[in-house]
């Protein structure tokens, strides 16, 4: 038979049994989170003045290649990379020895036709010989002369000006170097930078929204009807002086699939270089448009998501779709409507199916 002390022994371990069989069934419960306040917006639609972003590269009103038009060594040059340089001005000097001397040999041949021509004159009025030979002669005489003519324009081809005003860009070669029409790289290039030409390209689909966007009948009736566009420079600062779309090219480029267009910026401070980049914003007045807060929204494997606020409180996350940015609202195109419940504060904190205590704010 058993004793009562081993009775209470058994019955005391049974209660501790029971004891920690109940505590791990409370344990989730203690752990289950309360319900937290958060902020909510509800989604409505509006009107807005938004801006789409396009990369974009610069280049000056002329970009001009300085190419000889001899071979010669440069003895000579007077201008330095980044100079503003005036149309006229001279950039560099090419040696003329050799051309010097092929000119003084020329000058001579011009001098004995027309010697010869001097001659044959008087004796052709007198008849003592045909005109044919003065004739000959005279030729003779003319193409000394061509001969000349072209070696001295080719000691003036040796004086290298420029033919724009604009800006010095690199300069391959130095002096010494010998420099033909044939080199792979200019001389340099001089940018007429006064006013920029900025390029940049739109899709087909970015084109067609554009055609249907703005009014006209034709492509430059719509271009006439765009405001303004600005440009956001390489250090994210807003260029001072506005630009204007000029043309659109009329051909989608097959391979690319996008199609080039052209806006120009004044450029009297000289901040704007040829070769630079930067992003050109266009102003598209949108209406009846959702924009949610940036703070509102996580990316998950590439997604854009939300959370909304569905039955009994509890967040449902939501992927959306966007096409670009307002300030710091995403302009959304898909996803969410009218009307759902957005949570704008603390969603990366969320988990799907969590209860919130839902604040209803406006939204700023």
């Amino acid at each position: 038979m058993l004793s009562i002390k081993n009775i209470l022994k058994s019955t005391f371990a049974i209660l501790l049994v029971f004891s920690a069989v109940s505590c791990k069934k409370d344990k989730p419960q203690q752990q289950a989170k309360d319900p937290i306040t958060l902020n909510v917006q509800k989604v409505k639609k509006q009107d807005a003045v938004v801006y789409q972003q396009y990369s974009a590269n610069l280049e000056g009103q002329q970009n001009v290649e300085i190419r000889p038009k001899v071979t010669g060594f440069i003895q000579k040059i007077y201008i330095d990379e980044g100079q503003i340089v005036k149309k006229g001005q001279l950039l560099f000097k090419l040696e003329t020895a050799k051309l010097s001397q092929d000119a003084s040999a020329e000058k001579a041949k011009v001098k004995a036709a027309q010697v010869e021509v001097d001659r044959l004159v008087p004796l052709v009025e007198r008849n003592i010989i045909s005109n044919v030979q003065l004739e000959t002669a005279k030729a003779n005489l003319a193409q000394a002369k061509s001969n000349y003519n072209s070696i001295i324009a080719n000691i003036n081809y040796a004086n290298i000006t420029s033919p724009v005003n604009g800006v010095v860009g690199s300069l391959p070669y130095k002096e010494g170097s010998l420099v033909n029409i044939d080199i792979i790289e200019p001389l340099t290039t001089v940018s007429d930078t006064k006013n920029m030409r900025v390029y940049f390209s739109m899709n087909e689909k970015e084109l067609l929204d554009f055609s249907r966007t703005f009014k006209g009948n034709t492509m430059q009736e719509k271009i006439n009807n765009i405001a303004d566009v600005s440009l956001i420079l390489v250090d994210n600062s807003i260029y001072e002086h506005s630009g204007k779309i000029e043309t659109i090219n009329g051909l989608i480029n097959k391979r690319t699939g996008s199609t080039e267009i052209r806006a120009t910026f004044q450029n009297p401070e000289g901040i704007l270089r040829s070769g630079g980049s930067g992003i050109v914003q266009i102003p598209f007045s949108e209406k009846n448009i959702v924009l949610v807060p940036q703070v509102a929204v996580f990316e998950m494997q590439g997604k854009k998501i939300v959370y909304l606020v569905g039955k009994d409180n509890k967040v449902e996350s939501r992927v959306i779709d966007t096409k670009g940015t307002l300030d710091l609202d995403f302009i959304v195109s898909g996803g969410i409507k009218e009307g759902d419940l957005l949570v704008v504060e603390g969603v990366s904190k969320l988990t799907e199916g969590q209860e919130i205590i839902p604040n209803v704010t406006a939204k700023k």
